[in-house]
């Protein structure tokens, strides 16, 4: 039988203007239900506009969106009750407790005061926040408001949680500990939208990738299809005796058999490098090396990583595209 994939997040054609600069310039994307998608991009080009059009924080001049069956732009009330969202910069009450900021957004959710006191502990427990539960926040370190806004995000159990570069300035550590937690979050059923700059953290978590540049998408798909795209892999050959490796590279060189980026001899690993286009060149440079009586002890190959795929498919830019947008929340969405 034909699996049927249903979307959580559909966006077709979403525009959006700050002045003359376009924000957003006809995206187009679709979010598995009870997968995360990883939007990517160079700072300026868009993923955090993106982010608050489809969590009814601003409106789209162009475009449809629905997420979690609901009309981004004509049910917005129904939507944010479904959604949650993290933002690049903890958003907690800083003269509230832990407890008191789960309980307060629980109460806005319209929890009983039982259900909203039940969902805070829980949520304390499971961010490791007990023990400072009755702190005011601004006496949190980074990691625990990072980790308590998480949190916050959670109270109303979304179907569709949006993360914009959720783990920015967090220590190694904290950042393994909020990728537990959502990855916890999609086995539960949530679907997730995360933007972020960190490539380990897209591998981590990321089922399918987006690539967004000045405002339109550019590249999609799973993280190996993206590299796959790029062209191009790296032949990693280790020889029996690690003293043949300067002459397995003369000869693989020699043969003309050494790809666009030159073979490379890296001894601190006990390894050949070949770049290889196509597998009969693959087959070749094994056949040779075969051919000449080396010994090989191990054959493996590597695609390119994700921060090449990122620089190839933006064309290296890092610099932004578009200017920062801050201001309050329109009248008509603050509603």
């Amino acid at each position: 039988m034909t699996r049927i994939d249903k979307h959580a997040v559909e966006v077709r054609g979403l525009v959006k203007h700050y002045g003359d600069t376009k924000a957003l310039d006809g995206v187009d994307l679709d979010v598995r239900e009870g997968t995360v998608l990883g939007v990517l991009g160079p700072n300026g080009a868009g993923k955090t506009t993106l982010v608050r059009c489809l969590s009814t924080l601003i409106v789209p001049d162009a475009g449809h969106a629905v997420v979690a069956g609901c009309d981004v732009v004509r049910q917005p009330r129904q939507l944010r009750r479904r959604i949650g969202l993290t933002g690049q910069y903890a958003s907690v009450d800083e003269k509230l407790s832990g407890r008191e900021n789960l309980y307060m957004i629980g109460r806005l959710l319209d929890l009983s005061r039982k259900d909203a006191r039940a969902r805070a502990d829980e949520l304390l427990e499971r961010f490791s926040l007990t023990d400072a539960a009755r702190r005011p926040a601004v006496q949190y370190s980074g990691g625990m408001r990072r980790r308590l806004d998480l949190a916050a995000s959670m109270i109303g159990r979304p179907a569709v949680l949006y993360l914009d570069e959720p783990t920015t300035g967090l220590d190694p550590r904290t950042r393994n500990e909020v990728w537990g937690e959502v990855r916890r979050m999609v086995a539960e059923g949530a679907t997730v939208l995360l933007t972020t700059q960190y490539m380990e953290e897209a591998e981590q978590l990321a089922d399918e990738l987006t690539v967004i540049d000045r405002g339109r998408v550019i590249a999609g798909g799973t993280v190996d299809e993206l590299k796959g795209t790029v062209g191009g892999r790296t032949l990693l050959i280790r020889p029996g005796d690690p003293a043949h490796l300067p002459a397995m590279a003369r000869a693989v060189t020699e043969a003309g058999l050494d790809g666009i980026g030159g073979v490379r001899a890296v001894p601190d690993e006990g390894e050949l490098h070949v770049p290889v286009l196509t597998d009969e060149q693959l087959t070749a440079v094994v056949g040779l090396l075969a051919g000449r009586g080396f010994g090989i002890a191990h054959i493996a190959t590597q695609l390119p990583s994700l921060d090449e795929v990122f620089l190839a498919v933006t064309g290296g830019r890092t610099t932004p595209a578009a200017p920062a947008v801050t201001g309050t929340i329109p009248e008509e969405v603050a509603a």
